[in-house]
């Protein structure tokens, strides 16, 4: 690590002694980097934050939400009803092409709702599961049934629901599709090379809607490997944005000229899952409530917060980010870092001189190695299997990780359905497999009545907390680099939303 921040600093120095490299203002191209690498761009077949990113700029939904009010506004649809409890119509936008420049109409609505609940291959299903199917009115109006009350359905729309176009998917097919994607959205795809860059020019051709018309003509997605190669793009000039770097590298990068660095607080929280339902084998340690405690106990998150997320980054208590609806952080008990109480407890639970376990993670090697020494110094030797994001959730999908050191978004739903069903309603990412939790957690679901549904996910969230299946660090800090060239927002959603950025 202190390698890593002397070879920084000595680029940094570097840099800001050479000529200053300029961003590609005069050829109107940002050019951006990122990490976490979209193997199908496809929006329905990927769960990273890069492709959600990636789906609100060159696909649109029904409607959209404000990114400072988180008002719903029209987009792809101008107006809708709730004709009953179950059931929306929706009145669509006329005029609207795709990108090959077919129409766009209610057989499309109609056809990507209905498709993507068939399909058993979508990412995150519990996206979905609220809806029942749509069926079309007329060329312009389209009917969306629901499975049950679901007051967040909207927010869902805007946010987790773009649009195909029927006609295209349906002759390519979904494979050819996710290689030469076409959506309605202010830019359009125009090259995937591999894993390694996406290519997207401006839809001079987009309505007027609430994202407007973008600025910038054209951007370059570099799909790095490492955090390394990131900040070394920046510092040498070509790439223009970078993001969720090193917090440790913030001032470094901030001194440099030509640079802007910023920090805000996003909806993303830090956590670790343990496989208490013991779907590794059941002589794992991890079902044993009192090892879980332990470790709960034995890692110092208020410092992990303080010290490496930096920022003004909070420890969290619940399984949830605090402005979701139904999230009560007090309810929640409050686990203090205590490595004397955590050594107890793993004497009780029949390992006095610890044991051995695996902890999986994908969040930044800094914050994985910081909790392998916390558990280090109870006992615990955890031996880190630090993979690519989309590995690491495949395999918690398959049941493979003892431990997951991860982080969750919500696809910015500011809602606590957005969360608690993903990881504990029995599907892939259930490491705990609690009926009653899940009972809850639908329960929560399936009322328009406010305060039911806060009585449902606060007894979830305690009993969460109480069987200690799941434990959240921190709230994320997303940090922000990019040339002091350009003019861009971020946003407590952490959606960067480059049609709405602009060159100084």
């Amino acid at each position: 690590m202190r390698a890593w921040r002397w070879l920084i600093g000595v680029m940094v120095v570097i840099f800001i002694a050479a000529s200053p490299a300029h961003a590609q203002k005069s050829a109107n191209t940002l050019r951006i980097a990122w990490r976490d690498a979209i193997d199908n761009v496809d929006p329905y077949y990927n769960q990273l934050r890069t492709g959600l990113v990636l789906a609100h700029q060159a696909w649109d939904t029904l409607v959209y939400r404000d990114p400072d009010t988180f008002q719903i506004k029209p987009l792809l649809a101008t107006a809708w009803k709730q004709t009953d409890d179950t059931t929306w119509e929706f009145t669509l936008r006329q005029g609207v092409t795709f990108h090959d420049g077919s129409p766009f109409t209610a057989d499309d609505v109609v056809y990507t709702i209905n498709t993507v609940l068939a399909d058993p291959k979508v990412a995150v299903p519990s996206n979905f599961a609220y809806l029942a199917g749509a069926e079309k009115i007329d060329e312009l109006h389209v009917r969306v049934k629901l499975k049950r009350v679901f007051p967040a359905a909207l927010e869902y729309m805007a946010m987790t629901l773009p649009i195909w176009p029927k006609a295209y998917r349906e002759r390519v097919g979904p494979g050819r599709y996710s290689k030469a994607p076409v959506g309605t959205g202010p830019y359009r795809i125009t090259q995937i090379d591999g894993a390694s860059e996406i290519d997207l020019e401006r839809n001079d051709a987009y309505f007027d809607g609430p994202k407007g018309h973008p600025a910038i003509a054209n951007i370059v997605i570099h799909e790095v490997s490492d955090a390394t190669t990131e900040i070394t793009e920046i510092l040498a000039g070509r790439v223009d944005w970078i993001w969720q770097f090193n917090p440790d590298q913030f001032e470094n990068i901030a001194r440099v000229p030509s640079l802007q660095a910023i920090r805000a607080e996003s909806m993303r929280i830090g956590y670790l899952s343990f496989d208490a339902a013991g779907r590794t084998g059941p002589d794992n340690p991890m079902t044993k409530l009192k090892v879980r405690q332990a470790i709960a106990h034995a890692i110092d998150r208020a410092t992990i917060a303080r010290q490496l997320v930096q920022g003004g980054s909070r420890v969290l208590e619940a399984a949830c980010y605090p402005t979701q609806f139904g999230c009560d952080q007090a309810v929640a008990t409050h686990y203090d870092y205590d490595p004397a109480l955590a050594k107890k407890l793993l004497t009780e639970a029949g390992y006095p001189d610890g044991f051995d376990t695996e902890l999986v993670s994908y969040v930044l090697p800094q914050y994985s190695d910081a909790v392998l020494g916390y558990l280090k110094a109870v006992g615990i030797n955890a031996r880190l299997s630090q993979l690519p994001t989309g590995v690491v959730v495949q395999r918690a999908l398959n049941g493979e990780n003892p431990i997951t050191s991860g982080s969750w978004g919500s696809y910015s739903v500011n809602d606590v359905s957005a969360i608690l069903p993903v990881f504990f309603d029995g599907g892939g990412n259930d490491y705990s497999r609690d009926v009653d939790v899940q009972k809850l957690v639908q329960a929560g679901g399936a009322t328009t009545d406010a305060d039911e549904r806060r009585k449902d996910y606060t007894a979830a969230l305690r009993r969460i907390s109480d069987q200690m299946y799941w434990l959240p660090l921190n709230t994320y800090v997303t940090t922000y680099a990019f040339s002091r060239q350009l003019n861009f927002k971020p946003f407590p959603d952490e959606l960067p939303r480059f049609f709405l950025a602009t060159w100084k």
